[in-house]
């Protein structure tokens, strides 16, 4: 089985779930090849590192511009047609023909247009699944020739349903995190509250020395936080707080998970599901950005989070609040737990199961 893993690097979300993804086909098949690869760098080696940074720019200087244009096209009628599609629909044949997969994944709406378009144009049948990385389901998710959707959650599914989507089609079956998330037994319950602090890739953290003096401060909570590639600020608070422990970018985030007894960090789509995953309680910042928005409504409609303010005191009020609430932590994890049960499994198996015997008839 070639199985082929289509993404764009517009925040390392796509990228992450891809891996996870890869990652989960070899677990079910070992004999299986599967490759993650980046379409827009693929298709524009030489302009992919501008449009990256002007979608940087658009999220961050122009998140209001980004939103009314999200809300604007969340319930279009037919098919979004991305800009330069001719090329790169031209492109994804090359990369088709090279290649020859048996099974293509898009984790980004951008590359299920374009295999959409292709099997349109080529009349291919070409198994296409798409991996709704969002909590929500905006329409430049949904394109013909999708055989199927994976989806965050059976709330998702029905939406999805109700935009018109096969029912058989659609699969719960959670944002895709990697399996440490699922396996490191957890190791909660000390004599201290473990708080873990995750600034997204960039290690986006306040910048205030109030927000992490009253933080270490804390009475009987020792704090983590994970920095990520903010090299400059994880020199300031190294060493300097002595119930803060401060760590770069890391491949150990599961280990962190499992042993915190509260998390807070922004609503990404994959950072909730690897919270879900360790069963570990959110404190989400109060998001901006209209993916995020949505996440954060979708963790306190499934009472596993609280958002909290930006601002520092409010931000420090709602951890004192959360983080000494034993009650209310373990009925988060117990939704979480919940949330887990209503997932399938064993999805990637049934899919690669179908395209088998599918196979063997065309032999």
């Amino acid at each position: 089985m070639n199985i082929l893993i289509l993404t764009g690097k517009f925040g390392m979300g796509h990228w992450s779930a891809s891996q996870s993804l890869r990652q989960q086909f070899l677990r079910e098949d070992p004999d299986a090849e599967a490759e993650v690869l980046d379409l827009i760098d693929y298709a524009m080696p030489s302009a992919s590192d501008a449009w990256y940074k002007g979608f940087s720019l658009l999220v961050t200087h122009g998140s209001g511009l980004f939103n009314t244009y999200y809300k604007m096209t969340e319930n279009m009628e037919g098919e979004a047609r991305p800009p330069f599609e001719g090329h790169f629909v031209d492109k994804l044949q090359d990369l088709l023909e090279d290649r020859r997969p048996d099974l293509v994944v898009a984790t980004h709406p951008l590359c299920a247009q374009l295999v959409s378009r292709y099997k349109w144009e080529t009349g291919s049948a070409l198994p296409l699944v798409t991996c709704i990385t969002d909590l929500s389901v905006h329409s430049e998710w949904i394109n013909r020739g999708t055989d199927f959707y994976l989806v965050g959650t059976p709330e998702l599914g029905e939406l999805l349903a109700e935009k018109g989507v096969d029912r058989e089609r659609i699969i719960p079956a959670g944002i895709p995190v990697k399996a440490e998330f699922k396996e490191t037994p957890h190791n909660r319950g000390g004599k201290r509250r473990h708080l873990l602090i995750m600034g997204g890739g960039l290690g986006l953290l306040p910048k205030k020395d109030k927000f992490y003096e009253e933080l270490n401060a804390l009475p009987g909570v020792k704090t983590t936080i994970i920095a990520g590639r903010n090299e400059k600020l994880r020199e300031r608070l190294a060493g300097k707080y002595g119930n803060i422990e401060v760590v770069g970018y890391t491949d150990r985030v599961h280990e962190y998970m499992a042993s915190a007894d509260l998390m807070l960090s922004k609503p990404g789509g994959i950072t909730l599901f690897e919270a879900i995953s360790s069963e570990l309680p959110l404190l989400a910042w109060e998001p901006f950005l209209q993916q995020e928005i949505n996440n954060a409504r979708f963790l306190t409609r499934a009472g596993i989070g609280v958002i909290a303010a930006k601002e520092t005191e409010d931000c420090l009020s709602a951890i004192r609040e959360v983080i000494n609430d034993g009650e209310r932590l373990e009925w988060m994890a117990d939704n979480m737990r919940r949330l887990k049960s209503q997932l399938e499994e064993n999805c990637l198996g049934r899919i690669l199961a179908g395209l088998s015997v599918t196979k063997g008839a065309c032999a």
